[in-house]
């Protein structure tokens, strides 16, 4: 079987809910990632078999394809085809799963998988409240109230549960949270984002225009005691907005290839994709998952948890991280060395090559060799990717 390389990533900064992304329409976007993988490769647009695009709110301006969408909006030629996929938070890590199964399998040679998400102009739940609202259901179905009566799946509680669960004090999620901003605070006046950010162009509301580059919900000004002193989520609950990821507005993407699509583009690779894993979980603590998935994943490659250089596991909610680290004794030096999406933002369907595309850039920096990405997703399910840096 052949290999799976990436040679190309980039994101977006992130942008806050109504903040400096908020005139993008989404596919406009994306598809500024789209024109910026094959502009570092150098590759011919047409070589491009494949666009895999994740996105989890696929309504209104997210509606009708993004992915394809997105490919008419950039430079590549009608000729490209593209796909939508929605395995929710990790929906972008899916679409590189499989985009890198593609070119593995030998049926393409070289595949885009990105993701997208603009909060600000499709907010999070209208893909499933807006039909509600009108008439047309619910997605919880008879079958499943059989299965969990009364329950309403949320992230929100599940985030509590795991809390409860690993003995997770308020205090320990602030102070991982404090640390998030401050590592992505160190990243950013170091330069260690600047590779892997694609500039975009923006518009004030004066008329005058500004470069976007810096991820725009870093807190530079966060203390230990301003997010300590934050309201609570939930009565009697460990968690708030500070110590939950940040609504971002944000693109993504990695080019992936196999030998093949090396030499016809004639590039060298930055990583190889050396596993891939998914595992489905409990839906109503939902959070969970990567926690067995990466105990899967380990096994499956005949690797140990100290055999990682870097990790990166989305922070959704500090109780994921900070469960996840309490379960598999990582170091905690090498999680999330760069900040995560508490200080960057979560970009739903976006975030997963933007987490891969950080990590390979880390491993780069660091001079390090093996980096492992995981991250909860709605209805209880995890993805797991292991990298090589070449």
């Amino acid at each position: 079987m052949a290999e799976a390389y990436i040679v190309a990533a980039a994101r977006t900064a992130g942008g806050r809910k109504g903040g400096r992304l908020a005139g993008w329409h989404p596919a406009d976007l994306a598809a500024t990632v789209l024109d910026a993988l094959v502009e570092r490769t150098g590759a011919d647009p047409a070589q491009i078999e494949d666009v895999i695009m994740g996105c989890v709110m696929q309504a209104g301006e997210q509606s009708n394809n993004i992915a394809r969408n997105a490919v008419m909006a950039s430079r590549l030629p009608e000729s490209v085809p593209a796909t939508s996929i929605d395995r929710q938070c990790g929906s972008s890590q899916q679409a590189l799963h499989f985009a890198a199964q593609a070119v593995m399998s030998g049926t393409m040679d070289c595949v885009i998988a990105a993701g997208v998400e603009s909060m600000t102009r499709v907010p999070m739940g209208l893909a499933s409240s807006l039909p509600a609202k009108n008439g047309f259901g619910h997605y919880k179905s008879p079958g499943i109230e059989k299965k969990y009566p009364n329950i309403m799946f949320s992230q929100f509680t599940g985030a509590e549960m795991m809390a409860e669960k690993y003995g997770l004090s308020k205090d320990e999620l602030d102070e991982y949270s404090y640390g998030s901003h401050q590592r992505a605070i160190a990243a950013t006046q170091a330069g260690r984002f600047k590779d892997e950010i694609v500039p975009v162009q923006i518009t004030r509301d004066d008329g005058s225009t500004d470069t976007h580059h810096i991820d725009e919900g870093i807190r530079f000004d966060a203390s230990l005691e301003g997010i300590k002193g934050v309201k609570l989520i939930a009565e009697n609950g460990k968690l708030t907005a500070a110590s939950a990821s940040q609504i971002c507005d944000g693109a993504s993407g990695v080019m992936i290839v196999n030998e093949k699509g090396l030499k016809a583009l004639g590039v060298k690779p930055i990583a190889r994709i050396h596993h891939m894993t998914m595992i489905g979980h409990d839906p109503v603590i939902m959070l969970e998952a990567p926690l067995p998935a990466t105990e899967r994943a380990l096994k499956r490659a005949g690797m140990t948890i100290d055999d990682i250089d870097l990790f990166e596991v989305n922070e959704a909610f500090a109780s994921v991280p900070t469960a996840w680290l309490k379960t598999t004794g990582a170091d905690p030096a090498k999680l999330n060395v760069n900040g995560g999406a508490i200080a960057l933002g979560h970009p739903l369907g976006g975030s997963g090559t933007k987490l891969m595309t950080t990590l390979v850039n880390a491993l780069k920096q660091r001079n390090k060799r093996w980096g492992l990405q995981t991250m909860c997703e709605g209805g209880g399910m995890a993805n797991v990717t292991i990298v090589e840096r070449l």
